[in-house]
């Protein structure tokens, strides 16, 4: 724990500018499982890549290691498939936790703190970012980004929910009778619609429920993503 600890000091020059209602930043996923007893350090960072500014981690959580002998409360197939694209996008034929992936670009093994400020600092160095905005009013909200040139062609936009922590007691598996803190837990990812860069983006979607809110911008692939934003 005190590597990760110490390796936070790297992070205090990643800032990003605050809007209204919302916080740009790079994205950090986090692709885990309570099955990998290799997480739970990489568990332990991702609370830490939580508190800090500029930087949106996301925990999505895998099944296929739910055979083992415990089903990951969290798992979800959708989130196993979306990393095997990204390996298929990189000609890649295996996955693997615990694995994170910045900016749907660089590829990072979880347990690598320093590797991990390197890709985020190279992401927040690009200059062709998106601004984008996101508002919220009345149950719902309000997404907005200005055109710009030199963006990809095709372009999703993306709803995500997540949770901000929740403690689990593993009672089997690689992880049996550890009682282990999740934090930033992807409870779905929805594309809710495609943009190509060339018009303003402005769409209004309902966020009922207390689960954190993120809207992402990004190359089909999946690909590189050219903004994200989480309503604070």
């Amino acid at each position: 724990m005190r590597q990760f600890a110490s390796a936070c000091g790297i992070w205090l020059c990643l800032t990003a500018p605050m809007m209204a209602d919302s916080e740009s930043g790079v994205v950090v996923e986090l692709y885990t499982s309570q099955g990998c007893s290799s997480c739970p350090p990489a568990d332990a960072f991702l609370a830490d890549l939580s508190a800090m500014a500029g930087v949106i981690p996301l925990a999505l959580h895998v099944d296929y290691w739910d055979y083992i002998g415990w089903a990951d409360t969290f798992g979800n197939p959708s989130f196993t498939a979306r990393q095997k694209a990204y390996a298929h996008a990189a000609g890649e034929k295996m996955i693997y936790t615990p694995q994170m992936i910045v900016d749907g670009a660089l590829r990072v093994e979880g347990n690598q703190p320093k590797a991990v400020a390197e890709a985020i600092r190279a992401s927040q160095d690009d200059s062709n970012r998106v601004g984008l905005t996101l508002t919220r009013r009345d149950g719902a909200v309000e997404i907005f980004a200005a055109p710009q040139a030199g963006l990809p062609e095709e372009m999703m936009v993306q709803l995500v929910r997540y949770r901000a922590r929740q403690d689990v007691a593993i009672e089997r598996g690689e992880n049996e009778g550890l009682n282990l803190a999740y934090h930033n837990i992807v409870i779905s990812w929805t594309a809710i619609g495609e943009w190509a860069g060339d018009v303003p983006l402005q769409m209004n979607i309902p966020v009922p429920g207390e689960d954190g809110v993120v809207v992402i911008i990004q190359a089909e692939g999946p690909g590189a993503i050219v903004a994200a934003a989480r309503l604070k």
